[in-house]
């Protein structure tokens, strides 16, 4: 969710200052794509893991604050709601043996973060949606006590006038209900994979983050039960897409309308700063923090690109005070554990460098409409789901990562140079999950068809594999 703000309380001249600098910024971005001024340099890869505080029980336990003040970890910071907190890493040369520091890494703050939990008499849970949570949890008393948060809540139910947020997810069975605050998207919790690229690959980069997300969100959906109901498999796409519905943001690029949360416009053509230029065009102003005046850091159009959560979302970064570009790939469920998680981000950086790298761009051989609707079927049916693929080819989900997409990550993986050891294990741990057709959906749906709809039990049961360690696919009923 960003950085904290000074206030939550905002006056029309605070949108007028705002709007004013954050035109500013926005030229003089846009001199930084024409001089070329982003730094070029050798991929590197990291992580954002959200993550659940739980009690005996499995019910969500809003003690973040003193979990983190124990924790006392910078890579550790709060989330939206009290029973939520967000792990981080240090970036890495994606190179060598990258990924297995990435999960040392991730391990050993994984590993540190449950001990503080125990004691506040707590454990932690990484999974996308957790079962036991109930709506009326999801209320502002647990809310993280920062201003971002609170702001964030008064400029959408501003936009809205007031109007109540509604729910209505149609899956296995349907979700319909109101919500008067932002909370319900503290029930979504992600792994979002964060792939640093130049300027001249970050166009075919982004448009291959955009093909590839169907796959992505297939291979590890992690969320198929809400409030005791049996959705989607990723049900946290639909939750996080209407629990932040602040307005329709009118007709864009290609004549496309969508919401501040949603897959986007359409594929990058010239370059990511169509993406900066549709955020003044198209998205209002939702956090006027004044900043001070206009300068190199950027600070007013990194905001309001805060404010705007497309599913791959092109950020700007600075390394020693030298810009660089990043995508966020925000597709990816938490859990289920952490070797899973660094699967995924293996299988995303690879991916990601072989279809980018493609001497025919795969966004010349589907249209974007289909790289969109191909997205939303894989969040529903997962594996099961049949995506309409590259030259108009329809395939099975599984066939497709097994046959086609696997072979060209560890291309992309080998071609990062990453070590033949790392390839084999983190490659290994999705092609197992695959072929097992198993991810954390498909073995929390037959945990509760053999125990029946007990979402305690479901979540106890759940804790307990994952605090084993052993990746998903392993998993028994």
């Amino acid at each position: 969710m960003g950085e904290d703000i000074p206030s939550s309380h905002f006056c029309e001249q605070d949108f007028e200052r705002f709007s004013k600098r954050l035109h500013e910024e926005t030229g003089l971005l846009r001199r930084w794509f024409s001089e070329q001024r982003f730094i070029d340099e050798w991929p590197r890869g990291g992580f954002e893991l959200e993550a659940w505080l739980v009690d005996s029980r499995c019910r969500p336990v809003p003690v973040n604050e003193s979990f983190l003040h124990l924790s006392d970890n910078p890579l550790v910071v709060p989330e939206l709601a009290k029973f939520n907190v967000e792990l981080n890493g240090d970036p890495q040369r994606l190179s060598g043996g990258a990924l297995n520091a990435i999960e040392t890494g991730l391990a050993e703050t994984w590993r540190h973060s449950c001990q503080i939990a125990t004691q506040l008499d707590a454990s932690l849970q990484m999974i996308g949606i957790l079962p036991t949570v109930r709506e009326h949890e999801l209320t502002l008393a647990n809310m993280s006590s920062t201003e971002r948060f609170r702001a964030l809540n008064e400029q959408v139910f501003r936009r809205r006038k007031g109007l109540p947020l509604a729910l209505d997810i149609h899956g296995i069975e349907s979700l319909r209900t109101t919500h008067r605050d932002v909370m319900l998207e503290a029930a979504a919790t992600s792994f979002q994979i964060h792939f640093q690229v130049s300027m001249a690959n970050a166009v075919r980069f982004y448009n291959a983050a955009q093909i590839l997300s169907a796959p992505m969100v297939a291979v590890s959906a992690n969320s198929p039960y809400l409030f005791g109901k049996a959705l989607w498999d990723e049900t946290r796409i639909p939750l996080f897409e209407q629990s932040v519905a602040v307005e329709r943001c009118g007709v864009g690029r290609d004549n496309n309308i969508v919401d501040r949360v949603s897959f986007g416009f359409g594929y990058a053509k010239e370059s990511l700063l169509e993406c900066f230029e549709e955020n003044l065009a198209y998205y209002p102003v939702l956090l006027p923090v004044v900043l001070g005046d206009v300068s190199d850091k950027l600070a007013y159009v990194r905001l309001h690109n805060g404010t705007i959560w497309r599913w791959n979302r092109p950020l700007i970064g600075f390394d020693n005070g030298v810009p660089h570009l990043r995508i966020e790939h925000r597709v990816v469920p938490a859990g289920p554990t952490v070797i899973d998680c660094v699967a995924n981000a293996a299988l995303f950086f690879g991916l990601v460098q072989a279809m980018g790298s493609a001497v025919t761009a795969p966004e010349s051989q589907l249209q974007f409409e289909d790289c969109r609707a191909n997205f939303y079927g894989a969040a529903r049916y997962g594996l099961q789901s049949r995506p309409k693929w590259l030259r108009g080819k329809t395939i099975c989900m599984a066939e497709l990562l097994l046959e086609e997409l696997l072979p060209l990550a560890q291309s992309g993986l080998e071609a990062l140079q990453i070590s033949a050891s790392d390839i084999s294990r983190y490659l290994g741990v999705i092609e197992q999950r695959v072929r097992r057709r198993q991810n954390g959906a498909v073995w929390q749906r037959a945990y509760v068809k053999r125990h029946g709809a007990d979402m305690q039990q479901l979540a106890s049961a759940y804790m307990e594999r994952q605090h084993n360690g052993e990746p998903v696919h392993e998993w028994s009923v």
